[in-house]
């Protein structure tokens, strides 16, 4: 994937429900129970992820960091004003310096956002993958934004396997990005773009983002 050419409008059909089961259908809490402090991305992806966020996100805005963890990525020089962090584990999301707050909330059984119209900008940082419900969450999403907010989804090829979702074990990169487009656009969200940010040698780093 090395353009950043728009996913083709054609292959969006409903997904089979068959795309959202798991290996591991257990509680998610027992698998996040216990805090990880590791990099998902290798650090040449996590920088080219920052200098994207560096770029899209305006000085002052609110933020929420969806499925967050111990660290956002975030460039440290830049001002931001509040973010917020949903995760599944405390330890983790206490120790990220960035957030302003944060709370412990299980997607999958719970998809909803309390906050309407809260925050500016919401990220998903390589994370899309162990949503079972994703357009539900991607509606709330949606409602918690501001007008014109905008959500930026980050994708990568590493992810638990267990907990990673039917379809992102089976679709190549090009149908995922394929995937993750349809959720947005069935959300309510316009303007949906994808980009290719993957550094000459590391991790690929694929964005998906939509505007409301």
């Amino acid at each position: 994937m090395a353009d950043d050419s728009p996913p083709d409008d054609s292959a969006q059909e409903a997904p089979p429900a068959s795309f959202f089961t798991r290996e591991d259908e257990s509680a998610d809490e027992h698998f996040y129970q216990q805090p990880r402090f590791v990099e998902h991305i290798d650090q040449s992806t996590i920088d080219a992820l920052t200098e994207y966020y560096r770029k899209v996100l305006r000085p002052g805005i609110d933020v929420l960091d969806l499925m967050s963890s111990w660290v956002s990525h975030l460039p440290e020089d830049l001002n931001l004003g509040r973010v917020s962090g949903l995760g599944m584990n405390g330890a983790e999301l206490e120790a990220n310096p960035r957030l302003s707050d944060w709370w412990v909330q299980n997607l999958n059984t719970t998809p909803e956002l309390e906050a309407r119209e809260a925050y500016d900008a919401v990220l998903c940082t390589v994370s899309i993958q162990y949503l079972v419900k994703p357009v539900e969450v991607m509606r709330a999403v949606h409602s918690t934004l501001r007008p014109l907010g905008t959500v930026h989804i980050s994708m990568s090829h590493r992810c638990f396997p267990t907990k990673a979702i039917a379809a992102f074990q089976q679709l190549g990169p090009k149908e995922r990005v394929q995937l993750v487009s349809y959720y947005l656009e069935e959300a309510g969200f316009d303007e949906v773009e994808f980009l290719d940010r993957s550094p000459d040698v590391g991790d690929p780093l694929w964005i998906l983002t939509g505007r409301k």
